[in-house]
């Protein structure tokens, strides 16, 4: 038997239906009946069963010794500890002493309980969510342009759109599920143009009519010169503007002062003039336009103004609120709009209620019955761990993120945590980079164990619902804070015995007194959040939940778009046109900086791989960290192709593979987010990122840090894999990832060992003489090759090289699915190559149905395979999540131009 629940991943909110099998193996498939993605699964989502295993759980709750050691304790004994200190905390510094920092991992229910706890009974702003570092710019564009954080659209605006604009987002990878509906639409012929701004040529170029490689941080003068075409070519929407919004006539004073030149703006931009103006012309002649923007616009010190800039071309064509058209923000975490909704951010309150507004501190505090109520914004992620440090706050609780990870110049955030008086976490992992510095760890419950709400990118709540046990003493994060919360002295607000009884309480607050009140005689705002027809719901009806986007008013039925009649969330029902003024980021390069560095995600990893990390079929597609270069810079900075690199800002290091994927720009580099401690020597590439910060939203610069790159000299490059775990102590550099039946280490050192043989033994723990030890070297060229066997069968094998230039590791790890190996495999070992070349699929390509890049190239030479359709059917790569295609389109081009050219 299925059960329905959400993916915990990105911010589509895939269905999923996960079976448990007798032997305990869990199977995950698309769930059909789920509008979010009607029964598809990227390559993550279908993972999932192979990442719920115990290895490396926090089963149980340990506390740090005096001795410096993590301790096991009694849950009791634990909650008693973390309510002592905070209380202590609290009453000798007061309540901004302390701070929650917590993720858009959680489930609305948990949030809530601890928004609760912090704004309302212990009377501190201080939580902050990691949502801040993706989300916070688009909440506060959404806020200044609507009066309310509220995305307007749906999914189904992507489908009955004429031209789709992607703006800093490789949707292709991030979002595959969403990217592959634009896609099937494009080839029906329904989306005429698909149109990609961003600075890297990504995977989601491939499947676009027109890529704009803007200069970093030029989005601004890109929209304002859009609004001033507009303006000036009759694409305004005049009676919509007049009717429904304010401020039009300074934002386009503002924008033709300084972009209403299409040329000026094409140089500042780095576009080609004839680029520009088919975007600009297709926007204006296409009524029904969608502008799908993430992280590639909000991670940025002016990203709240790019996102005002967007949604100011909407205003004025009046495309919003009607479908096919509408800006559309699509969010990074499972629940980061959940969190929004129950005022998760230092500077919100719950139910979209503001803490600057005294009428909804009264709100709150009245329904909650709380003994108090912040009164002031807290304090955002960037510069709350800049009070850890400083002292001014001394107790923080981290829930499900990774921070030392996941923060800008995160260096500091690991030195502001090492002095903290009183560092608490909760997660499933007992190792990971933030855990290190803790001195409680609480073990939570993971997906597939959770019970409770989730709300996606386009307000649409889910059910995520528990089909494994809790293992060990893991215990729901909602109820770990309400046995602090009583523990505390509060009692009286955290009597909960189940979810349902929470999202019910956040249900009837976002109803409460919404819009029927007046302050001073002037009407209070209607809430568009409302979910007022779910507050009658019993604990079935809440079990048997379907997903629903809100507002859901008394009759029970959700909403599918806002602002169709054109009122908004200001007290005088009109939008607002911000007026923005260009300006470039606040760090510029220079000469000892002078390439300007880019972070994002890969296609199969996520966040800081605590998950992704433990699926095998998620690590052949980007096994290690890399810098992406441009074959310029590279020769520029000394570096070569393959070989290491480390990347330095003003604010720390980091050592990656230098890599030419094609499509980065010449001064720019780009290095992916997920790599920390627990997979990586030295790739945590958030210890090198610019703090600074949006003045408006908080969220920092991520796409814009100067950089120099390199190189990182070493005497060795070396690859090994073993069937066990293997400490790479003493090695310059090491990567590690989980293989199917293996473990695989790139390793590279900066000596070369006196006896290779000894040393390889050694780190092995090969101690037997006697042992089925297969070994070559090569002095000469400085190539050694070894294996270790047992009853014929492969344990491990090590190759060493003075160049990176090494056998192929997508063959050799096929040998470990083997019982024995044959002579001839033994041979092939010393060898360093396959005695059959068919053996070697190459890289992976298609993780989905694990196909390599060989076995694709051979299949379109062979077979003359000319789209990604025929791939698909004789190989099945590129059928199930589609994030691939754009990688096959490539290969079918490149095959085409070897094939032309012999």
């Amino acid at each position: 038997m299925s059960t329905a629940t959400t993916c915990p991943y990105c911010g589509v909110g895939c269905g999923v239906l996960a079976r448990v099998d007798a032997d305990g193996a869990v199977h995950v498939q698309g769930d059909p009946t789920h509008a979010s993605n009607f029964g598809r699964l990227c390559v993550k989502g279908a993972a999932l069963g192979e990442t719920v295993d115990l290895q490396g759980r926090l089963l149980h709750p340990m506390l740090r010794g005096s001795d410096g050691r993590l301790q096991r304790v009694e849950w009791g004994d634990a909650l008693d500890r973390v309510a002592r200190e905070f209380r202590r905390i609290i009453d000798e510094h007061g309540p901004d002493a302390v701070a929650f920092y917590v993720s858009g991992q959680l489930l609305i229910e948990d949030y809530y309980v601890v928004n609760k706890l912090a704004k309302g009974y212990i009377g501190t702003a201080n939580i902050d969510t990691n949502s801040r570092l993706c989300m916070s710019s688009a909440v506060a564009g959404h806020k200044r342009a609507f009066g309310e954080d509220v995305v307007p659209g749906c999914y189904e605006d992507l489908e009955q759109a004429e031209l789709v604009v992607l703006v800093g987002s490789n949707t292709a990878w991030c979002h595959p599920i969403v990217f592959q509906r634009i896609a099937k639409t494009r080839e029906a012929g329904a989306i005429k143009h698909v149109v990609v701004i961003d600075p890297r040529h990504t995977a989601t170029c491939e499947s676009a009519d027109l890529h704009l490689p803007v200069k970093p941080g030029t989005d601004v003068w890109l929209f304002n010169g859009l609004l001033a075409f507009l303006f000036q070519h009759g694409a305004m929407d005049a009676r919509f503007v007049d009717t429904h919004t304010e401020g039009f006539a300074k934002a386009l004073a503002v924008a033709e002062a300084e972009a209403g030149d299409p040329a000026e703006v094409a140089r500042i931009c780095g576009l080609q003039m004839s680029d520009l103006l088919t975007f600009y012309r297709w926007f204006a002649r296409c009524e029904r336009t969608v502008s799908l923007f993430s992280q590639g616009v909000n991670q940025s010190s002016s990203g709240t103004d790019k996102v005002n800039s967007i949604i100011n071309c909407h205003l004025l064509t009046g495309r919003i609120g009607k479908p096919g058209m509408g800006p559309f923000s699509i969010t990074g975490q499972p629940n980061a709009m959940g969190g929004r909704e129950v005022g998760g951010l230092a500077t919100m309150l719950a139910a979209h209620m503001e803490l600057d507004k005294p009428v909804h501190r009264d709100i709150v505090q009245s329904f909650w019955g709380s003994p108090c109520m912040a009164h002031r914004p807290g304090l955002k992620a960037v510069d709350l761990f800049d009070a850890i440090g400083e002292g001014r706050v001394k107790a923080v609780w981290i829930m499900a993120t990774n921070p030392v990870v996941s923060m800008p110049d995160a260096d500091c955030v690991k030195h502001a945590l090492a002095r903290c008086e009183w560092v608490v976490s909760s997660d499933i992992m007992t190792h990971t980079d933030t855990n290190a510095y803790a001195h409680a760890l609480l073990p939570a419950l993971g997906w597939g164990e959770k019970d409770g709400t989730v709300t996606n990118s386009e307000r649409c709540i889910s059910r995520q619902r528990a089909f494994l046990p809790a293992p060990g003493e893991a215990r729901a994060d909602w109820r770990v804070v309400c046995d602090v919360a009583r523990r505390m002295g509060y009692a009286q607000g955290f009597q909960f015995s189940a979810p349902h009884e929470i999202f019910l309480e956040h249900a009837r607050l976002t109803a409460f007194r919404n819009g029927d009140i007046e302050a001073d005689g002037v009407p209070v705002a209607r809430r568009m959040l409302n979910l007022d027809g779910l507050t009658h719901l019993n604990r079935e009806a809440y079990d048997a939940m379907t997903p629903v986007r809100w507002p859901v008013l008394a009759d029970g039925q959700g909403t599918t778009r806002l602002f169709s009649e054109g009122r908004y969330a200001h007290a005088d029902g009109r939008a607002r046109f911000v007026t923005v003024a260009s300006r470039m980021p606040l760090h510029a390069t220079d000469c000892e900086y002078p390439l300007v560095l880019n972070t994002g995600r890969v296609r199969d990893q996520w966040h800081t791989m605590t998950r992704t990390g433990k699926a095998p079929r998620l690590t052949g597609h980007t096994p290690e960290p890399f810098v992406d270069m441009h074959p310029h810079d590279a020769l520029r900075c000394g570096v070569r192709e393959g070989e290491l690199a480390r990347v330095c800002s003003r604010w720390g290091a980091m050592v990656a593979r230098v890599t030419h994927g094609g499509g980065i720009l010449a001064g720019n580099v780009f290095v992916p987010i997920h790599w920390n401690d627990q997979f990586a020597s030295d790739a945590r590439v958030g210890g090198v990122v610019n703090p600074v910060v949006d003045p408006i939203s908080g969220e920092p610069e991520f796409k814009h840090t100067p950089v120099r790159v390199e190189p990182f000299p070493v005497r060795w490059y070396g690859f090994l894999l073993s069937r066990r775990a293997l400490a790479p102590i003493g090695i310059s550099y090491w990567t590690s990832i989980q293989g199917d039946r293996f473990r695989r280490y790139e390793i590279a050192h900066r000596e070369q060992p006196a006896e290779c043989g000894e040393w390889a033994r050694r780190w092995l723990g090969v101690t037997d003489p006697e042992a089925d030890w297969l070994e070559y070297e090569d002095r000469s060229t400085g190539v050694y090759r070894a294996a270790h066997l047992v009853d014929d069968r492969i344990e491990s094998c090590l190759f060493l090289a003075s160049r990176p230039h090494l056998p192929s590791r997508h063959w050799l790890s096929s040998l470990f699915m083997q019982d024995r190996l044959e002579d001839a495999d033994r041979i092939a070992l010393l060898v360093g190559e396959p005695a059959d070349p068919e053996a070697s699929t190459g890289h992976v390509v298609c993780s989905c149905f694990g196909v390599g890049r060989r076995t694709i190239c051979d299949a379109i030479r062979s077979r003359d395979l000319d789209t990604p359709a025929k791939i698909t059917a004789h190989l099945r790569a590129g059928g199930n999540c589609g994030s691939c295609v754009p990688e096959l389109r490539q290969l079918i081009a490149e095959v085409r131009s070897q094939v032309e050219a012999s």
